[in-house]
């Protein structure tokens, strides 16, 4: 048995170049796109992923952490890349696989400095995130003075680009608060770059500011979720591009006389009997323990089957009763129905968290 006749994740390569097109189209020509592949492309397979952009065009590649490009290296990916969260504790991998770390506080920077004057580098690309209310990394506004007056004087570094995160740019309601996030980046961008002798880029849309403030896509935006397929429109409807499928293990016809299903015997059988079929993802898998009992129905042969019981660690069951079904037949858990946002809604959270649910054990597929 091939491990993807087992279970796997399957990445629509058409519908993934399809949400590019669609970004794409809302940008000026001169623009240029970042993608994210962080997260393993957000559960979606970091090589496959990051092959895929770099051949549909993409501009530059984003990741979290150094490890994440190194991996990228070594599978010969080799656009630019910038390292959202550098750190401090591996600037020689940076350097040595030539990624672009993000400098978010004088800290960084001046250690960075440290190693590349240490090695003799000069004008090494670095891009500089500032703090216009996301809170969490990023140069205050009274921080630029010093950071400034430093990069005056370093030679080891030039300004790549200048960014900002938006922090609520999906929300209506916020608009007044995105907007006065792009007013304060522009400001304090124009004030470095006039100290800088040169100009950067500029870049501080997502995915959901591309869709709803275009007109402040500056040099450069970064696509994340979009591609994955989720919109921040109420009326468009994007390609989901991931669909997590499995085979069925085993089907049973059980009786009431036989008891009940799964670990803490939460799994009730009908009075007229019950058919369940067994499937190989569980809680391990990125199929929430909460999703149990009915809480969700996956996709079997054109129908919609609910959980029945607990969800085990490398196993769930499903109830098709009525619903045609032999061993080996494929069951989709998130993909075009159910879409990862319906998962997502019945959890409470986001369909961010359940495409980086699924861990690596679980192959990925490119489908042409």
């Amino acid at each position: 048995m091939k491990e993807n006749d087992f279970s796997r994740l399957e990445i629509n390569l058409p519908n993934c170049l399809r949400n590019y097109q669609y970004f794409r189209s809302r940008l000026q020509p001169e623009t240029k796109l970042l993608v994210l592949v962080k997260a393993n492309a957000y559960g979606h397979g970091a090589v496959e992923f990051a092959s895929m952009m770099e051949k549909a065009g993409a501009d530059y590649l984003a990741v979290a952490y150094p490890v994440e490009g190194v991996e990228l290296r070594k599978a010969g990916i080799w656009s630019p890349i910038l390292v959202l969260t550098a750190g401090t504790d591996f600037f020689d991998e940076i350097i040595d696989n030539a990624l672009e770390p993000g400098i978010p506080n004088l800290v960084t920077l001046k250690e960075f400095c440290k190693v590349l004057e240490s090695r003799g580098i000069e004008n090494f690309p670095v891009h500089v995130k500032l703090d216009t209310g996301m809170h969490r990394l990023g140069f205050m506004t009274s921080e630029l003075a010093a950071l400034a007056e430093f990069l005056r004087e370093c030679r080891a570094v030039r300004v790549k680009s200048v960014y900002s995160h938006l922090a609520a740019a999906e929300d209506p309601s916020s608009d007044g608060f995105t907007l006065g996030q792009i007013e304060m980046f522009r400001r304090n961008a124009d004030a470095l770059t006039s100290v800088l002798g040169y100009r950067p880029m500029y870049h501080i849309l997502n995915s959901a500011g591309i869709e709803r403030f275009p007109q402040y896509q500056f040099d450069m935006v970064r696509l994340g979720i979009g591609i994955y397929g989720v919109s921040a429109l109420p009326d468009v409807h994007l390609a989901p591009v991931a669909s997590f499928k499995c085979k069925i293990l085993q089907i049973k016809h059980l009786t009431p006389e036989d008891g009940t299903i799964g670990y803490g015997r939460h799994g009730h059988i009908a009075q007229t009997g019950t058919v369940i079929a067994t499937i190989p993802v569980g809680y391990a898998d990125g199929v929430d323990r909460r999703l149990g009992n009915g809480a969700v129905s996956f996709m079997l042969n054109g129908h919609r089957v609910p959980t029945i019981g607990n969800i085990c660690m490398d196993m769930c069951m499903l109830d098709i009763t009525g619903v045609p079904a032999e061993v080996g037949d494929t069951v989709t858990v998130f993909g075009e129905e159910p879409t990862a946002s319906e998962i997502a809604d019945i959890l409470g959270t986001i369909p961010y968290e359940i495409f980086t649910s699924v861990p690596r054990r679980i192959e990925r597929v490119i489908v042409k």
